[in-house]
């Protein structure tokens, strides 16, 4: 590509940004930390004794040496006996560091139990700030909350914490990043459990299961977006952008630049710190940078739209500090993607990166040349899982037009089969399926299923009574077969033999009378059991009336 075509999609890609905006929240939901600068420094003595004689502005400060000193050598000695003459040590053993900027708790072994050091050592109920000099960090997460400063040895690392540290004093907001709708929620229904996705994802333990609902600590939330990317039904959803404003953005940039530079563009997704560092006008001008608060904000929806809206490649940007877990998600994604790609005959399309690659991309943007999208499509985001399909049925559509079904393990994706036999109907299934993927047959004894809405949670297959259903995780290619309503069981009601008004299903009176109806309780009454409730009633007190003390023998 000559200099000066670069030089035009440079210039072209520079008036898409320009007049494309991603839609924010005016005022968007934050949460507060409030500090009144008490600091507790953790290590060995002498390292935590030095740091402290350097927040000597700070409200109180509290060492709780939990190392041996770090060397012998009289002057390192005598600068540590002359440093925070005024701050106390303390020795006790550490039992756990939990919390977060302006809510840190740390219980201590003391007294042949434990205690809160803060109340024991400042008569405060807590620690705002926490800096942890130990050799291994106290709180073992990949993202560590607010207020914590984990520098270890590390002496650059230390001096800018002995730098932010004095400034952490008074009121101090965050965006609140996502959101919970647990009106969809596939966690846990009627005390049965099932999708656990984002509880395996969060590198900051934000989430957890509080009786029986997710909940998610905005204290403690980093805004990785590895949640909302796990969350199969949308029900966790990204609040800064919202997943319909960056879909929306997506599809302008993308639509834009191709009218514009008249070639399919790629898209780069990259972090808003560590990442955009990277991002710089040596970029070839085809590729458009979209900066996130992190790269998993992005997820398998996001991707396939950008393709399908018009992109001819998209790649995801790594670096050093994106958390290991986002990592693991991520490349889990990916396969999945990639498969999708590749099922119905195209390319790899959709690349993880990192820095090192972005100076020579050409080999791995050949792929796509002879694959960029011929029809853009026309469909705009609507719910996370809708969105995805539209893609994957549009791609499809440019390439193989394949009606095949990709079968895959712990996908949310896939199809409930029904042993008809001993299925009663009883339509617990029904009751807790959380995206209506199971539905009943109203006025007719029946039991349908839509594949599309199936995120293979298990709660159908847990709260089955007869155990009788069983899932398949698979991607259903063809988009009829997938959104259309199938029947998995139907059958005539039974009618009631005294007033004959439907009541329940064949099966489900058969299976009565098969598990009670040999009981001494209904042997002498075996015929209620075709009743409906109101004519077993009628027929009770009919036989009490004719026989009043048989109730009594």
């Amino acid at each position: 590509m000559t200099n000066q075509t670069q030089e035009a999609l440079k210039q072209a890609r520079q008036q898409v940004l320009a007049q494309t905006q991603m839609l924010q929240n005016l005022i968007p939901p934050t949460v507060s930390y409030t500090t009144e600068g008490n600091v507790l420094i953790i290590g060995p003595e002498d390292l935590a004794r030095l740091a402290a004689d350097k927040l000597s502005t700070m409200a109180h400060r509290v060492i709780l040496a939990n190392e041996a000193i770090t060397s012998q050598d009289e002057a390192h000695l005598e600068r540590v006996m002359a440093a925070a003459t005024d701050v106390e040590s303390y020795y006790n053993k550490l039992i756990g560091v939990k919390g977060f900027l302006g809510q840190f708790q740390v219980s201590v072994e003391h007294q042949d139990g434990a205690a809160e050091l803060s109340l024991v050592s400042i008569r405060k109920p807590h620690f705002d700030i926490v800096l942890d000099l130990s050799s291994t960090a106290c709180l073992n997460l990949e993202m560590l909350p607010p207020g914590y400063f984990y520098v270890g040895q590390d002496t650059e690392k230390l001096e800018d914490a002995l730098a932010q540290i004095p400034d952490l004093v008074g009121q101090f907001d965050k965006p609140r990043y996502v959101k919970i709708n647990p009106d969809i929620c596939a966690h846990d229904r009627n005390g049965i459990n099932g999708c656990n996705r984002c509880l395996n994802f969060c590198p900051a333990d934000a989430i957890s299961s509080v009786a029986k609902k997710i909940e998610i600590d905005p204290y403690l939330c980093h805004g990785a977006g590895s949640c909302t990317s796990a969350c199969p039904t949308g029900a966790i959803s990204y609040d800064l952008p919202t997943p319909q404003a960056l879909h929306s953005y997506l599809n302008k940039v993308v639509s834009r630049f191709r009218e514009q530079a008249q070639t399919a563009p790629v898209i780069l997704f990259h972090d808003n710190a560590v990442g955009a560092d990277f991002i710089t006008d040596d970029l070839a001008g085809d590729i458009i940078p979209v900066a996130l608060e992190e790269i998993t904000v992005a997820s398998l929806d996001h991707w396939l739209s950008v393709l399908a809206w018009g992109a001819r490649q998209v790649l995801i940007l790594n670096t050093d500090a994106t958390a290991p877990t986002l990592t693991q998600m991520l490349k889990g994604e990916l396969s999945l993607a990639n498969s999708i790609l590749d099922e119905m005959g195209q390319p790899q399309r959709i690349s993880l990166i990192d820095p090192s690659m972005l100076a020579d991309l050409d080999a791995m943007l050949d792929i796509s040349l002879d694959w960029p999208v011929i029809v853009p499509a026309a469909f705009a985001s609507t719910t996370k899982r809708n969105t995805l399909f539209e893609a994957i049925d549009h791609l499809n559509s440019q390439a193989g037009e394949i009606d095949t079904c990709l079968s895959l393990n712990n996908i949310p994706f896939g199809k409930v089969s029904v042993n008809v036999e001993k299925c009663t109907m009883c339509m617990s299934c029904v009751a807790i399926c959380p995206t209506v993927a199971l539905q009943d047959g109203g006025d007719k004894p029946a039991l349908h299923f839509i594949e599309q809405n199936c995120v293979q949670c298990g709660l159908c297959e847990a709260a089955c009574p007869e155990k009788v259903i069983s899932l398949t995780p698979q991607i259903n290619f063809d988009k009829a077969a997938r959104q259309q309503q199938h029947t998995l069981k139907e059958e005539a009601p039974f009618e009631c033999i005294r007033c004959g008004s439907p009541f329940a299903t064949q099966s489900m009176v058969h299976r009565m009378l098969d598990m009670v109806g040999a009981h001494s309780a209904f042997s002498a009454n075996i015929e209620r059991l075709k009743m409906c409730g109101d004519c077993r009633v009628k027929d009770m007190f009919e036989d009490i009336l004719q026989d009043p003390e048989k109730q009594l023998r």
